[in-house]
């Protein structure tokens, strides 16, 4: 499957990447792996093994981005045990394409589409605490502050 893209959809996406919150950053990360890991899906299925390869390379590197661009300075065991869910979804991306494997790498698909659901669930959350604590006349988060939440959440 090859995908082209024309100058106007480039600077498109350079402007959307360009004017995005660090929130919304790693959510467009989620959507580019699990698209690769998608096209690699379809790909192993079709015993299309170049476009295979093509699509869990992409998804690989940016899983590894996730994983390397967690700031352990805000929460040092959660930071952790977030990188250990993208280590884990990066071996079994691994694995899948050494073995040929497409259970193995929809599982790894099924768990990055839990951790984008999760991600835009936690993005809404604390926006609508932003917005609430702006009504409330507080000063409102400037969006470059780390996002934080409870183990309730």
């Amino acid at each position: 499957m090859t995908t082209t893209t024309t100058p106007e959809a480039n600077a498109y996406l350079r402007t959307q990447v360009m004017t995005a919150s660090p929130e919304q950053l790693r959510l467009m990360l989620l959507d580019g792996a699990l698209r690769f890991a998608n096209q690699a899906a379809e790909g192993l299925a079709k015993k299309d093994y170049e476009a295979a390869y093509t699509g869990i390379t992409q998804a690989r590197a940016i899983v590894l981005e996730l994983a390397t661009s967690i700031r352990v300075d805000v929460d040092r065991e959660l930071a952790e045990r977030v990188q250990s869910v993208y280590m884990y979804l990066y071996r079994e991306m691994v694995d899948a394409s050494l073995t040929r494997n497409l259970d193995r790498l929809v599982k790894a698909i099924e768990l990055l589409q839990y951790e984008r659901e999760t991600w835009a669930l936690l993005m809404e959350k604390v926006a609508t605490e932003r917005a609430g604590t702006k009504a409330a006349g507080r000063p409102a988060p400037t969006g470059d502050e780390p996002m934080r939440f409870s183990a309730q959440a």
